[in-house]
Formats: structure tokens, sequence, C-alpha cells
């Protein structure tokens, strides 16, 4: 499915973060991490579609993720459209261990802050797992991108609730 230009890759993402500038410094930086490393090394490939690369645009819609993609011959694909209902507990139990990191990482010892950042990666992995399966008859990707979207998922729906009124 790849070639040497690595076609099977998003090359550009927007996301719809509400007012991102209200976010704590920890989430902004969660955000900017994922996006830095999702366009520095991602493998992406809509299913029925052979002209990437592509560019990815993320909102929530309804407490629905709206994932709209465009290829390199600029045509719109087909738009996907998920619940976030299956996210719900993973977003919560995310965002309380980066609370819980954030509040301890000046005065915790080092094994308390790996213990921590340990079970923020299994949330991660078990976020991409899920996006995986649920993705599996659309989108061809591998579990390190998943885990990338499924940061800046956690943090559009940390935006949608916190904007939401």
């Amino acid at each position: 499915m790849t070639d040497d230009k690595n076609t099977a890759q998003i090359v550009n993402i927007d996301i719809a973060c509400f007012k991102e500038n209200t976010f704590p410094d920890y989430i902004k930086k969660e955000q900017s991490q994922a996006l830095r490393n999702l366009l520095a090394g991602n493998r992406f490939q809509p299913l029925h579609d052979n002209s990437g690369p592509y560019d990815v645009s993320l909102s929530i819609e309804e407490s629905r993720l709206v994932m709209r993609m465009r290829n390199a011959a600029a045509q719109d694909l087909n738009v996907l459209v998920l619940s976030l209902k299956p996210y719900r507990r993973l977003i919560q139990d995310y965002f309380l261990m980066l609370e819980s990191y954030e509040q301890t990482r000046h005065c915790a010892t080092r094994e308390k802050l790996e213990t921590i950042d340990m079970g923020r990666r299994a949330l991660h992995n078990e976020g991409a797992d899920l996006l995986l399966a649920r993705l599996e008859d659309k989108i061809c990707m591998d579990h390190e991108t998943a885990r990338k979207l499924f940061t800046l998922i956690c943090v559009l729906h940390r935006g949608a609730f916190m904007f939401a009124a």
C-alpha cells in the first residue's frame, strides 16, 4: 500500500479546539506534542482511497467525533462520525492521570511519577486499541498513529465539555 513517497500518511491535521488558550498548560503541551509526533511519522490509509497523503480535520459535533479527510487530489473523502460514548471512561481516566501527574511532579518520587506515567501509557494503549477496532473497516493505521489520535480525541472531548455552555 505504501511506496517510497509514503503516501499512506497524514500530512496536515486541523483540530477544532474551541478556546485552546483557556486550556491548562499541561493539556496544551499534550496536544502540541501529539500533533508534532503525529506529523513526524504516522501510518494512515483510508481503505477505499490510494491517493494520499491526506489532510484530516477532527472536530466534535453533537457529542460525536467527526473526521473529515481529503486526499492529495483535493477530493473530500467520506466523513467518519464516531460516537464518543465508548471512549468516555478512558478519556476521564486519561485526564485524571494527567492531572495527578501534574499535581505530583514537583514533590513526588521518581517511582511515583513512573507509576502514574505507566497508567497513562496503558490508557493510551487501550484508547488506541478501541480506535483501531472501530475503524478497522474504514482506515488502516498503525498502533502508534492510533495512540496519537487518541490523545487528540481526548483534548477535543475536553474542549467540547469545557465550552459546551
